[in-house]
């Protein structure tokens, strides 16, 4: 039924491509907010307002970016060219976003938005195109979640990297000077993303060439409007990135101030959850061989909030192990559900062609792309007001009040987010067997379109 079978070396190229992604996302999720409080010197208050400002720009980028990989193509195909072009670039506005200038607070404000709208702009213009390859190098759901699978170990492998080496790094590099410690091991990451998207282009392919159609932005929007599945999957990216955005921004103040850790343990927590969500990876990609995947997501991430609640109402200050433990579970059910998602996601778009007899395919993968930065706008909002809210003061003895704040983001509050996450996964039905079904009816339909047309053209011959 499937024609395209992919390569190991094309899906670890594929998962590069990820990777290189990922050293901004965990950035952001991770460890850019610690940076601009902890480090760069931004007020809590004012950091909620930069990232809420910036999702403006992201819903206009994100949509515009997608409809110009629907109307143009190149001797490479329709998206790998980005992902050529556009490396230097990209790992240049990582550097810039992390380096802090000499001058007054105003003057380091409006840098920050200056360079976050640059590292902004650039990860919209490689990543949609990046979302969207998976659609076109194989036809073939199983090959698409198993090349997710390999993405997302990579990007995990991507967090791993951002967690250990740059606080390690940035704490060597910068023994006198922390900001400078940061500004050249983000640098190095920037590096990194910049081979990484050139190996992604070198080593893909694009195999699949389906008919976008032409229509204005506005009947296209329409038309994505009827694909109630799609929508859900941008509700759940929205609601879930919030969640884990919360959760991995919170993460090194929970580590710091609240389990007193100095730079090490901060690496080693952080760490403990990038390896479990890398296990994660691997644990899904074998569960769902044998185990409906719709279920997975849906259960696991009902579960997070259980999790969460014993994180936060067993673990006191003093109980390290237990906090790393627990902290591992949690990781480790939250990823569960991440290659059903991305693969996920070509299937939805699969899903309106066949409903709608109309493909939108890259304003469906900009909206994705702008419900995940969406998601990371308000989860950074959030951080930023609650940590206000909680009397949060950098660099200094925290009090029990700030601590609680500390300990819920870090546990109840997200666990909330991925508990509304699997709620709305039970209103997905695109399963395994229901994309199956849709796609042999879609084969039989051209099947017998092709034959009609045969016997047309018979009849008139001879009739001639």
């Amino acid at each position: 039924m499937y024609k395209y079978k992919l390569p190991v070396l094309e899906k670890v190229g594929f998962g590069a491509g990820d990777m290189a992604v990922n050293v901004v996302i965990s950035s952001m999720m991770l460890i850019i907010t610690f940076f601009y409080t902890d480090i760069f010197g931004i007020k809590p208050e004012d950091l909620a307002l930069l990232f809420i400002v910036f999702r403006l720009i992201d819903a206009v980028t994100d949509p515009l970016m997608g409809m110009i990989t629907d109307k143009f193509t190149s001797r490479w195909g329709r998206y790998r060219q980005y992902m050529l072009f556009l490396a230097v670039p990209f790992g240049l506005s990582v550097y810039l976003a992390f380096s802090t200038p000499d001058g007054d607070y105003n003057t380091k404000l409006v840098y920050a938005y200056a360079t976050y709208i640059l590292v902004t702009v650039m990860f919209t213009a490689v990543t949609i195109p990046y979302i969207s390859l998976i659609s076109v190098l194989t036809d073939d759901p199983k090959e698409r979640l198993s090349a997710n699978g390999y993405r997302l170990f990579f990007a995990k492998i991507a967090a791993f990297l951002v967690t250990i080496i740059v606080p390690q790094l940035s704490a060597q590099w910068g023994a006198d000077n922390i900001q400078l410690g940061y500004q050249y091991s983000m640098g190095l990451m920037g590096l990194m993303g910049t081979l990484l998207f050139l190996f992604c282009f070198a080593t893909t392919k694009e195999r699949i060439e389906h008919v976008v159609d032409k229509k204005p932005f506005v009947e296209q929007v329409k038309i994505l409007m009827r694909n109630d599945q799609w929508f859900i999957l941008c509700m759940v990216c929205v609601v879930g990135t919030v969640g884990y955005v919360i959760r991995g921004s919170v993460a090194v103040y929970y580590a710091k101030y609240y389990l007193g850790g100095d730079e090490a343990m901060i690496s080693a927590f952080l760490a403990t959850g990038v390896v479990a969500a890398i296990l994660a990876m691997v644990a899904s990609t074998w569960i769902t061989k044998k185990y409906c995947k719709i279920k997975l997501f849906r259960y696991t991430q009902v579960a997070v909030l259980v999790i969460s609640a014993a994180l936060y109402l067993f673990v006191g200050r003093d109980d390290i192990a237990l906090a790393f433990v627990l902290y591992f579970l949690v990781s480790f059910v939250v990823d569960l559900h991440a290659p059903v998602f991305w693969s996920a996601i070509a299937e939805a778009v699969d899903y309106g062609a066949y409903k709608t007899g109309n493909r939108v395919s890259g304003l469906a993968f900009g909206g994705i792309s702008f419900s995940q930065k969406f998601g990371m706008g308000i989860a950074g909002a959030i951080v930023g007001w609650l940590l206000t809210y909680f009397d949060y003061v950098p660099n200094q003895e925290q009090s029990e009040f700030a601590l609680t704040g500390i300990a819920l983001m870090l546990t109840v509050i997200p666990g909330l987010f991925h508990f509304l996450m699997g709620v709305l996964m039970f209103k997905y039905k695109v399963t395994d067997k229901y994309y199956h079904s849709m796609t042999a009816t879609n084969i039989l339909e051209v099947e017998e379109n092709l034959s009609t047309v045969k016997s047309e053209k018979h009849i008139t011959n001879y009739a001639s």
